[in-house]
């Protein structure tokens, strides 16, 4: 991975257990990014989600597309990076698919437009190429 990508998910606030973007694979700062996270089976919350047939939650692939938004939006050379960045809203999500342990899931972001503090983005997941996630995230920081 590149030196750029790499300082690019150092900006994520998120500590190593609730990251869910491996790495990036394509950065445009402050306009679109793609990544990759790779579930491996021994998060946590697949323990119960659900015992024996384990399906990662559809609320962490909203998390994770909001992750990639996040160092997409971080990264704009013409924007001062945001403090305590957060996910704040989430529209238009519709849940298509599921991701289990082993699976790829690549994540899209694109930044739709800023206000202030306040940052609105297009995201999505697919695996092998089936959408299993996408929507609007809405981000805000200080």
């Amino acid at each position: 991975m590149s030196p750029h990508f790499l300082l690019a998910l150092e900006r994520l606030p998120h500590g190593p257990q609730f990251r869910f973007l491996d790495r990036l694979t394509d950065l445009d700062p402050g306009r679109t990014g793609t990544g990759e996270y790779h579930p491996r089976g021994e998060e946590p919350f697949f323990e119960g989600h659900f015992p024996g047939a384990p399906l990662m939650p559809g609320v962490l692939l909203i998390e994770a597309g909001a992750q990639l938004a996040g160092v997409v939006a971080q990264c704009d050379p013409a924007i001062p990076p945001l403090r305590s960045l957060r996910l704040a809203g989430v529209r238009t999500v519709k849940l298509t698919g599921s991701a289990r342990p082993g699976q790829s899931i690549r994540l899209e972001a694109t930044i739709l437009k800023r206000l202030g503090n306040l940052i609105q983005a297009a995201v999505k997941a697919e695996i092998q190429g089936q959408v299993i996630m996408q929507g609007e995230v809405t981000l805000a920081g200080e």
